[in-house]
């Protein structure tokens, strides 16, 4: 990254924030989806112990599977999604760096003329 240049460091900082969004997005999705499966491992391992699916070793061995698959889903995309937001807040930061660094002007400081 040039030094001299801080708008196009900025731009750079702007297109890896949209990367990390949508690490972001991804991670909340695969966390909805993996809350959901351990959900569905303690119900259907709960139904067939109660006998209502039968008593299949399958179903008992497949629900256990999808709660533990489910959990290490989750404590993976939960780590990874604290990571990407600590990411995107120094981001944030250094952007509203370079930001500050910047000789802003106004434009079109006349004033206005009703007609």
């Amino acid at each position: 990254m040039a030094e001299d240049d801080p708008i196009d460091e900025i731009s750079l900082i702007e297109e890896r924030l949209e990367e990390l969004a949508e690490i972001s997005e991804r991670c909340r999705k695969i966390i909805l989806v993996s809350k959901a499966a351990i959900a569905g491992g303690v119900a259907l391992l709960l139904v067939t112990m109660l006998g209502l699916f039968g008593s299949s070793q399958v179903a008992v061995i497949g629900s256990i599977a999808l709660m533990l698959g489910g959990i290490v889903s989750l404590g993976s995309n939960v780590s990874t999604l604290r990571q990407t937001i600590a990411a995107i807040s120094a981001a944030e930061v250094l952007r509203s760096d370079l930001i500050s660094r910047i000789d802003l002007r106004v434009v079109g400081d006349s004033p206005m003329k009703l007609s």
